[in-house]
């Protein structure tokens, strides 16, 4: 009997295999609890990190004025870059045997970033609401660094310093230097 059929099999369903919140068991040298913190906290870095990406990407679309072409760039360099992290993040959590946040819905039940108006804000608005969300996940991640490196989880540690702390403060400073106000022309 042939049992290949070209035809896809639409509407299916079935039972969640793993919930999220927990963790399977990987042989990676590392106790069922410093995962289970590892993954929590990670996630909750994951949400902030989606939410900030979503915020790069909603204020490059609406950015106005003379520095428009600038800071459009500027903000779409950064939205990949969040994406990375995002994509990097979420990868670690699975590494461990947890489940990523990933759906947006669940993402704003998680995120401690404050929701933006649903229009437009002056420009010097749009950039302090995305320094205050860079803020928040580097507190948010330095003290998920520490946390996990005292559990043992050096992986963890190093994606948080090497990869989320840096390129946040990065960014942050990049976004900072568009809000002094300094002469373009003459002193």
């Amino acid at each position: 009997m042939n049992r290949s059929n070209s035809q896809p099999r639409l509407h299916q369903q079935g039972q969640e295999i793993q919930k999220f919140g927990t963790v399977r068991q990987l042989p990676l040298s590392l106790s069922h609890d410093a995962r289970m913190y590892s993954s929590e906290r990670l996630n909750r870095v994951l949400a902030d990190s989606q939410i900030l990406y979503a915020l790069y990407k909603k204020h490059h679309w609406l950015m106005r004025g003379p520095t428009f072409y600038q800071l459009h760039l500027l903000l779409d360099k950064h939205a990949e870059e969040q994406e990375a992290l995002v994509d990097k993040l979420a990868e670690r959590v699975q590494t461990l045997g947890g489940v990523a946040v990933g759906d947006p819905r669940h993402v704003a039940e998680i995120t401690s970033v404050p929701r933006p108006p649903n229009g437009v804000e002056e420009v010097p608005v749009m950039l302090s609401r995305l320094l205050e969300a860079h803020e928040i996940i580097l507190a948010d991640t330095r003290d998920a660094a520490a946390r996990v490196a005292e559990q043992g989880d050096d992986g963890s540690n190093d994606l948080l310093v090497s990869d989320v702390i840096r390129t946040n403060e990065l960014q942050t400073w990049f976004i900072a230097e568009h809000l002094v106000e300094t002469p373009l022309v003459a002193a």
